[in-house]
This record gives structure tokens, C-alpha cells and sequence, in this order.
């Protein structure tokens, strides 16, 4: 008898085979789980068809769409719930119970379209149990109904994944009560290596709003917030101390301890990379102008 539960998992990867098997064998319980890859050279294609899933290769075209959103649009999902799982998280123990629920129409709320679930940051071999938590995502939705939210048409440099765009459900969303363990940063050099590709995007978003490039409507209000107050930051003066303070001091990081204090500087720096590399992208946006 088949018990596995009637759910789709998309994991996204490139080169994941350090963390590929810990989030795959997290959900097991799934009935169907597709991995997409981006040409690995580590074996992550070998490893991710050794543990069951369907791995499926996507050729990016440098701006859109990315990684996530042609999975959506193109994959034979054979369920109607779909999970998003990057290859640096896991699902603990006991979440399968509430992701049955939830696909039988017996979730924590009744009637929802999608469902945010919490992140838990481990970070130099530690739970961050105040900076960056709570961080809420919405990973898991009716899969045709849910899509990223498109910020930008140019290329990034970033790579061919969503960074911080939103999915936005076309229905009512709830909350799950489990959390994920999220592994992204084993590292100070991980950490400077994603955020020195993220700030690109940061900055690359920003010159768009410099230009008065349109956006979409969010999924949630506290998203939307949380989106307005950065915009608002972002015409502060000060903003890699701001952006320290507000990890160490509003988040109380310093709770944290030595790690704590590391991943506030670090967010401050990544702040810095993103607001020296948008006053660039504005001098060259203006420089045709001016000839």
C-alpha cells in the first residue's frame, strides 16, 4: 500500500550535492519530488536520482523567467499541492502529518489556497533564535495558482534563481504550524559568496524603482510593510549601521551571542555592497543623459 502523501516537491539546485541528500531524505513521504537543476558538475544529478526524484535540466535565458517560475509553468505536476524547498532546508520530523492534512482539506486553515511556513537560520553551526526569526515564506500553494511576483526584466547578475521576489497566490493563504531548518549560511565565505550575487539583485531592483519601474501587488500585508519601510530606509543616510542595528539591537540578535554579533556585521556589509553597487548602477543609468 501506497502511503506516501499525494504532494509535489520542486527543489531547485546547482551543485548541491553537499546539501542535496539531508533535504531530500526530509521528504521522503512526499509522492513526488522534482529536482531542477542548472547543469551541476558535482554529482547533485546522480545523488538527487539515487534518492527517488525526477530531475528535470533548465537552460536560463539571462533574465526572465527564472528558475522557480518555469518550474511552475512547465512541470507535469501530477498533484495539485506543490512545496518549494530550496536544497539548504528540511522539514523536521512530523511535518508530513500536517502537509496530509493540509492536501485531504483538513489544514490549520480550512479553505487556504497556500500556506507560509517558518524558517528557522543555523548559522556557524547554530540555531539563530532571534536574529531572523520569525521568517515567514509561502512555499506551499495550489500549484496553479501561485507564481512569483516579476520585479525586474533585466539580468541581474544574481543567477538563475528567485532571490527575494514573492510568491503570490491568486486565494486565500494560512499558516502551518511546523517549521524548516534553513542551512544557508555554513559559512562567513558561503555568506559573502550569496550576498555579494544578492546585493546585484538588491541593487539591479533598486535602479528599476530609481526609474519608476512598476510593481506587483504582495501577498501579505506584513510583506508589503516590511517592502515599504526598506524603501523608506533606503533614502536614510547611515544605512549599513542601520541595517546592523536593526539584526543586532530590534531583532536582538545580541541574544545570539558571538554568532549573533557576526551575522549583524555581515547584514551590515551586504547592506553596503548593495547601496555602493545601486549609486553605480545610477552614475552609468545617468551617464547617456548627460553626453
Amino acid at each position: 500500500m501506497n502511503d506516501k502523501i499525494p504532494v509535489s516537491i520542486l527543489v531547485p539546485i546547482k551543485n548541491e550535492a553537499v546539501n542535496l541528500e539531508r533535504c531530500l531524505r526530509s521528504v521522503a513521504w512526499a509522492d513526488e519530488v522534482f529536482v531542477v537543476d542548472s547543469q551541476s558538475t558535482d554529482g547533485s544529478v546522480a545523488l538527487a536520482e539515487s534518492l527517488g526524484a525526477r530531475v528535470v535540466q533548465f537552460a536560463f535565458n539571462g533574465t526572465w523567467p527564472k528558475k522557480k517560475n518555469w518550474s511552475l509553468e512547465n512541470l507535469p505536476f501530477t498533484h495539485e499541492w506543490v512545496f518549494i524547498l530550496d536544497a539548504d532546508e528540511v522539514l523536521p520530523p512530523g511535518t508530513e502529518e500536517e502537509f496530509r492534512a493540509v492536501v485531504n482539506g483538513a489544514g490549520p486553515d480550512p479553505g487556504a489556497d497556500g500556506y507560509w511556513i517558518n524558517r528557522r537560520f543555523m548559522f556557524m553551526g547554530r540555531w539563530l533564535r532571534h536574529a531572523y526569526y520569525p521568517n515567514w515564506n509561502l512555499r506551499l500553494f495550489r500549484h496553479r495558482l501561485g507564481r512569483y511576483e516579476k520585479l525586474t526584466d533585466a539580468d541581474t547578475k544574481s543567477g538563475d534563481n528567485e532571490v527575494h521576489e514573492h510568491v503570490i497566490v491568486q486565494g486565500k493563504t494560512g499558516h502551518l504550524k511546523s517549521e524548516m531548518d534553513h542551512y544557508a549560511f555554513p559559512s562567513v565565505e558561503t555568506f559573502v559568496e550569496k550576498h555579494n550575487r544578492y546585493s546585484n539583485w538588491e541593487a539591479r531592483v533598486a535602479l528599476d524603482r530609481y526609474l519608476q519601474a512598476s510593481r506587483p501587488g504582495l501577498q501579505s500585508e506584513r510583506v508589503g510593510a516590511r517592502r515599504r519601510l526598506k524603501q523608506l530606509a533606503a533614502r536614510l543616510p547611515f544605512r549599513p549601521l542601520l541595517r546592523f542595528l536593526y539584526v543586532y539591537v530590534w531583532q536582538r540578535a545580541f541574544l545570539d551571542g558571538r554568532e549573533g554579533y557576526y551575522f549583524a556585521r555581515l547584514h551590515g556589509f551586504y547592506e553596503f555592497l548593495s547601496v555602493a553597487k545601486t549609486f553605480e548602477m545610477k552614475k552609468q543609468a545617468r551617464r547617456p543623459l548627460s553626453s
